[in-house]
């Protein structure tokens, strides 16, 4: 007996150079009662032509092409809406996954609405690194949706989610990344469980949209303070205007955001670094930071906006 259909949402965009292997560990996948929904984001490279050969001799995988670009965000959302299971589990191209995976994760989701693991990371050849997320942030489990407002560890490869989960999320929004809402909304309805067992090779890419251990990137641009500052308070606009569940919960985030957006009228926050300093230990709880790295946190928000953008404005000129 298994629980029921799991649904593999996979996005590909320009991912020939290892998507064989990663399809391969999908397909190996021990779960009996599976799909694999995978939408290309308007690939240039043989991308779809693996897609094709795959799909013609693996029934369960279904795929799909988009006309226009969506990015990355639009296109998970739009695999999502294509899953037909009752779990539905998030996938990345470029990824090595155990053969236990989707097993062990139908297994230990119990209660909760939403379940991650742990991952090892390797470089791009496959290579191992010899850490794991777990090493460099910190991994929650619970029903609060504080501990998502300055950060993530619920890594969208690492998930999985029980269908019910998106009468919750509503439309994905390009501000907040895709893991980070599913996981916020989960806090919110059901709760969120971490499975200490790390179940994917999780390759890591100079370029790559988002990279955990922080290697150096060339040609980026690193967002100035005031961006920052605008950042934080649009992410807090959308988290502040989602229907809670808990009051208590509701209160808090309105009133952060509240205080954020009067940092960006003055010149000094203090009240707003204060409230920061007494829930550090929320707010902060996925850095893997010293108690004195949470206070120097806090007393950064002591700083408004108009105080940024004038020194911003003097290193400039």
């Amino acid at each position: 007996m298994t629980a029921g259909l799991v649904s593999i949402a996979l996005c590909t965009y320009n991912g020939a150079g290892y998507l064989k292997e990663q399809l391969d560990t999908l397909i190996a996948q021990t779960y009996p009662d599976l799909e694999i929904v995978a939408v290309d984001d308007c690939s240039k490279d043989d991308t779809a032509a693996i897609l094709h050969d795959y799909a013609a001799r693996h029934p369960r995988l279904k795929v799909h092409f988009n006309t226009d670009n969506l990015g990355y965000t639009k296109n998970f959302e739009k695999a999502i809406s294509l899953c037909t299971g009752d779990y539905i589990a998030l996938c990345d191209q470029d990824d090595i996954w155990d053969k236990n995976k989707i097993s062990v994760m139908v297994e230990l989701i119990g209660d909760s609405i939403l379940a991650y693991h742990d991952s090892e990371f390797v470089d791009e050849q496959g290579k191992p690194l010899n850490k794991k997320a777990s090493d460099v942030q910190n991994c929650y489990s619970g029903n609060d949706c504080r501990y998502f407002l300055f950060g993530n560890c619920v890594l969208g490869h690492a998930t999985i989610f029980k269908k019910e989960l998106l009468k919750f999320t509503g439309a994905f929004n390009d501000t907040i990344i895709h893991d980070r809402w599913l996981a916020y909304v989960a806090a919110n309805n059901g709760g969120i469980a971490f499975i200490n067992q790390a179940l994917v090779k999780y390759r890591q890419h100079f370029n790559a949209n988002t990279n955990i251990l922080k290697q150096e990137r060339a040609n980026r641009t690193k967002s100035s303070s005031v961006d920052k500052m605008q950042f934080q308070l649009d992410v807090l606009n959308i988290f502040a205007a989602y229907p809670f569940n808990a009051d208590a919960q509701a209160r808090f985030v309105k009133k952060m955001r509240n205080l954020m957006q009067r940092r960006m009228q003055s010149y000094t926050s203090f009240t707003l670094a204060y409230f920061i300093f007494i829930h550090r230990n929320v707010l902060f709880y996925i850095l893997k930071k010293s108690t004195l790295s949470k206070i120097n946190l806090s007393l950064k928000f002591v700083w408004g906006y108009k105080i940024k953008k004038l020194t911003l404005f003097n290193v400039e000129r």
